[in-house]
């Protein structure tokens, strides 16, 4: 075993097996009384409910990275930074606007202090670039640097930009990827945060408003443990909930808010347009007429967009009543658990696909340029405020075409929808302030 493969981690061993030397020996569980607590993911039980043969237990919530019981022990290094000197590590050749430009100053003051500071920027904004001058200098003084996301599209999405805009080795952790190694700085889902302790100098947490993270207090855990005691920790979003907000308000975060867009202009407003009981339509192999007449105007012009339904299960049949309706058209279903999900991404941002019919797995992180979008059945419970806004925020994103159509057709209005319409506009009325 590499002893740098435990440094800032916390890896499972057998009790019974002798510890090498350097390496701590952690307690995996905390018993109290009558409780358990699993001191991974924080998740607390019922001694009785998690029990094992002679009075061992275990952690049910995240036996998916390795069960945690009192039958092992967690092997852990302390985090050295055994980094090389790095000057020039941000190879990047873009240019930030003054309004990023502002914010990105702020975002790197307070990283050089190790704050927690929360960076509130409408979708578009070029979040990603903001942070690029902070995670330099946290690199070129030779601190450990991650930046987490609760989706793995969008660590997809992150990695290859990363790499081509820092020149240094970069690690990407998710379900599916490569086995761990060493680096300095690294690109991984929040889940994976779970398997470091006191690791990291900078800790950034990209969409911290999305799920699971912010229902999933076992991932404010995570955070939490690690990050080091004294490190800097920076939240990124365009949907900040109340909880963060509270954080602010009582100064526990400091904020920066950015309205506008990099290239300076405003978010595609919402159309809505109540359909009816479109299931029952698409059940009979139809979509209703008025989303027919919007499909028909996107092949014909051959713009690309982006078609969100509520479930899966609702994808089949959608797909088939499109099909009567597009002809020829190129297109495919995504969703979660496709494993192709990737490959039909990357196909599309080559023009392989006209559009994608898609759940909200697509509702942040990936980005197109210059296409339209649609939601059918917005008003579903499925769609909160905040995730609709996410998903018209993916319109209107590039330079060359900043517009584009949002339009969502409804069952029957809903306050889902009129929360996010609400939302774009209070956010442009502030944006036309700084134009």
């Amino acid at each position: 075993m590499k002893i740098e493969l435990l440094y800032g981690r916390r890896e499972l061993f057998p009790a019974t097996q002798a510890v090498p030397a350097g390496v701590q020996s952690l307690e995996p569980m905390r018993i109290s009384g009558k409780g358990v607590t699993c001191l991974r993911c924080g998740s607390r039980f019922v001694a009785a409910r998690v029990a094992l043969p002679n009075h061992h237990y275990y952690c049910p919530a995240c036996i998916n990275l390795g069960r945690v019981s009192t039958l092992a022990r967690f092997y852990h290094v302390p985090e050295p930074n055994q980094f090389p000197p790095c000057p020039g590590v941000l190879r990047w050749q873009g240019e930030l606007s003054p309004l990023q430009g502002e914010a990105a100053a702020v975002v790197k003051e307070k990283m050089a202090a190790h704050a927690h500071h929360l960076l509130w920027a409408v979708t578009g904004a070029g979040k990603t670039e903001m942070t690029y001058p902070a995670i330099a200098a946290a690199l070129e003084r030779g601190e450990r640097v991650v930046i987490a996301s609760p989706r793995i599209d969008v660590c997809r999405e992150l990695y290859p930009r990363f790499k081509r805009d820092f020149a240094l080795p970069i690690a990407l952790l998710h379900g599916g990827s490569e086995p761990y190694a060493y680096r300095q700085l690294t690109i991984c889902t929040t889940h994976q945060l779970l398997r470091f302790y006191h690791a990291f100098d900078l800790l950034v947490v990209d969409e911290v408003d999305a799920f699971p993270y912010a229902m999933n207090p076992a991932l404010l855990y995570a955070t939490k443990q690690a990050v080091k005691e004294d490190g800097g920790l920076l939240l990124m979003t365009a949907t900040p909930d109340q909880r963060l907000l509270s954080q602010v308000r009582r100064g526990r975060l400091s904020i920066s808010y950015l309205p506008l867009r990099y290239h300076g202009h405003l978010l595609p407003e919402i159309r809505s347009l109540v359909v009816g009981d479109w299931r029952k339509r698409v059940a009979r192999g139809q979509l209703p007429p008025a989303l027919c007449r919007w499909l028909r105007a996107r092949v014909e012009s051959g713009r690309e967009f982006l078609f969100f339904v509520p479930h899966v299960a609702d994808l089949a049949g959608v797909a088939r009543a499109t099909r009567r309706v597009v002809g020829t058209t190129p297109f495919t279903t995504v969703h979660a658990s496709d494993e192709a999900r990737a490959v039909k991404v990357e196909r599309m941002r080559r023009y392989g696909y006209q559009f994608l019919i898609t759940t909200t797995i697509l509702e942040r992180g990936v980005t197109f340029p210059g296409i339209d979008l649609l939601v059918l059945g917005a008003d579903d419970p499925v769609f909160s405020p905040a995730a609709l806004v996410q998903i018209a925020g993916r319109v209107g994103r590039s330079a060359a075409r900043p517009d584009g159509e949002v339009a969502f057709f409804l069952a029957a209005p809903a306050r889902n929808v009129k929360a996010a319409c609400a939302q774009i506009k209070a956010v442009n009325r502030r944006g036309r302030r700084l134009q």
